[in-house]
């Protein structure tokens, strides 16, 4: 089972008030992916707010998950930090701890140029010997990846695959196509924004990095198998059906949403890491009413 490939579906990290990840909680969101096959999990992404968690908590986190998708679904693990060797040490615990592969983000305060990215990157790769995925998440880290940085990356040993934003549906063919063109064979094209996504997977991309599947994995597998099959307009109307809840990522963040309807559906008790607030009550009330037009449960 490639890492790379399909539906990776990335729920959130439950956790107290003073960082501390409630195992059973996660455990329960993992299993809820497991049982409905998704393709991969990625944990302690930006969804999982990996940033707001301690060393120890972020391996309390890979443990548990392990004990729930080993053997079963391949783990992604996010291994992103400030500093090169806090990234390094993080990578080494996830593989210790089970993780399949890992997933680095550029984490900064000081904006960064392409070559700090790459020499970051290859020491990261280098410590473990688990495959790598580019996350270019310029909407948190700040940082951009260009095609060029990104092809220089495919030829750095480990590094198997990126994360992309998705582009808008004109562009998305050609976007995917010239990438393709330029990196090292059997490099992984994948995307994120997932209202998007999907139309990356009818035009060449091989995955599609979704917040809304790791809340509602069977929803969002319906619409990725009928892109795998090549099922145009399925796909696109079941993306469209969803309109509403994208409408919510779009105006409150994913991570707001999803971590309010998780606790609405009684998975987990947490609220998000402070300084991040629960969404206002307006907009609570809005992600309810969602939920029930849609049968998201």
């Amino acid at each position: 089972m490639s890492p790379f490939k399909g539906l990776s579906a990335f729920p959130v990290t439950p956790a107290d008030p003073d960082g501390r990840v409630d195992v059973d909680a996660l455990r329960g969101l993992v299993a809820r992916l497991v049982e409905a096959k998704v393709d991969s999990i990625g944990l302690l992404g930006s969804t999982g707010t990996y940033v707001y968690l301690s060393r120890a908590e972020r391996r309390r986190a890979v443990e548990a998950a392990v004990a729930e998708a080993r053997g079963r679904v391949p783990l992604l693990v996010g291994a992103g930090a400030l500093r090169t060797d806090d990234a390094v040490a993080l990578a080494r615990d996830a593989a210790e701890a089970g993780a399949d592969a890992l997933l680095l983000a550029p984490v900064s305060y000081t904006p960064l140029t392409d070559e700090e990215v790459f020499v970051h990157f290859q020491a990261v790769a280098a410590a473990t010997d688990r495959p790598l995925c580019v996350y270019n998440n310029p909407g948190t880290t700040h940082f951009t990846f260009g095609d060029d940085l990104i092809a220089r990356l495919s030829q750095v040993d480990r590094v198997a695959a990126v994360k992309n934003p998705a582009p808008p549906q004109p562009e998305a063919a050609g976007a995917v196509a010239a990438l393709r063109a330029r990196v090292a064979d059997g490099f992984s094209l994948g995307h994120s924004g997932d209202w998007r996504a999907p139309e990356t997977l009818l035009v060449g991309g091989e995955a599609w990095y979704s917040v809304a599947a790791g809340l509602w994995p069977r929803t969002c597998l319906e619409i990725a198998r009928a892109a795998q099959a090549g099922e145009a307009e399925r796909t696109r109307v079941l993306t469209a059906r969803l309109e509403p809840l994208w409408a919510l990522f779009r105006q409150y963040g994913g991570l707001r949403v999803v971590h309010f309807a998780a606790a609405r559906l009684g998975l987990h008790r947490a609220e998000p890491p402070r300084p991040i607030l629960p969404p206002p009550p307006e907009a609570q009330a809005r992600i309810v009413e969602v939920m029930d037009e849609l049968g998201l449960a």
